[in-house]
């Protein structure tokens, strides 16, 4: 493979998706389990506002200030559910969903009638995010990667999601037991002196923080895609909580990875004049591989018994 055009062109693109994808699924094996997929879609859409008001006030579009911004409008989105669940004495998923419509419809505007769009903030970039667009300039072959003056010019996504991914992944890790308990069985959890809120608070905020880093870069639609796909799939295809999580976690960097090969290389080999979404083509994969998955699985539960 020709380093000079996969490593600056394909490279920073594949492995920002891979790095997005993996701080996804971890918490998405929990929101599944705990019927709290929804909160995932909230964050993915909710971000939006945030991150339009961070670049109106600040006037950048670093990835520090995206962050900053999007964190606060999840958090915001956080008291707003709260707020109408108690006041409407509605559901989580009716909160939920009146909440991350609200928020989405009201930045999508605020991206109309402010003139953030013409910094690339526009509806497409929200929903699409912008892979393509990640290359690596200074970069000029396979030796780059291990240049550290080509290494100091990575896009700054990439850096952010590693640590986001490597941060969520560790916390999980670190409280492995107690949140698998409560996910559970939230009653039996607190007679153990557990405390509950504070680990579902804990995981909405890893899944906020996912939601966030991986906004920017892949959009919204991947962001959603990832938090629910992969665990769903490795849901189906086993019944224990550690081997869903590896297999999700698999299945959500190899849709990453063939999601994004195929968007750049796909349409050449068959002779098209275009090409198409990294994002889109990675959250299609996601499905398909979920439908497959929902194909197999029954299939698997009745066999078992004879094995």
């Amino acid at each position: 493979m020709d380093g000079s055009e996969f490593v600056p062109l394909t490279l920073p693109p594949l492995v920002i998706a891979t790095l997005a994808a993996l701080a996804c699924a971890g918490p998405g094996n929990f929101l599944l389990l705990r019927r709290q997929s929804l909160l995932g879609d909230a964050m993915a859409h909710v971000v939006l506002p945030g991150i339009v008001a961070a670049f109106l006030l600040t006037g950048s579009a670093a990835p520090g200030v995206m962050l900053a911004g999007a964190l606060t409008a999840a958090a915001l989105s956080s008291l707003l559910i709260e707020a109408i669940r108690r006041a409407a004495r509605a559901d989580a998923g009716a909160a939920m969903g009146a909440t991350f419509t609200a928020m989405f419809a009201s930045g999508v505007l605020l991206l109309e009638i402010s003139g953030a769009s013409a910094m690339h903030l526009d509806v497409e970039h929200a929903l699409y995010g912008s892979l393509e667009g990640l290359i690596w300039i200074d970069a000029t072959g396979w030796a780059s990667l291990t240049d550290p003056q080509a290494l100091a010019t990575l896009p700054p996504e990439l850096p952010l999601l590693a640590l986001v991914a490597a941060a969520i992944l560790a916390a999980l890790a670190l409280f492995w037991r107690p949140l698998t308990i409560a996910t559970f069985d939230e009653g039996f959890a607190a007679t153990m002196g557990i405390p509950t809120r504070a680990l579902s608070a804990g995981l909405t905020g890893l899944t906020a923080l996912a939601a966030v880093a991986a906004f920017s870069a892949v959009g919204s639609i991947l962001t959603i895609a990832m938090l629910v796909c992969p665990a769903a799939t490795a849901r189906l295809l086993t019944d224990s909580l550690p081997r869903q999580m590896l297999l999700s976690l698999a299945i959500a960097a190899t849709t990453a990875i063939l999601g994004t090969l195929a968007a750049g290389y796909l349409p050449l080999a068959m002779g098209l004049p275009f090409a198409v979404s990294a994002a889109g083509s990675i959250a299609t994969l996601a499905g398909l591989f979920l439908g497959l998955a929902a194909w197999i699985g029954p299939r698997r539960h009745r066999v078992a018994p004879s094995l």
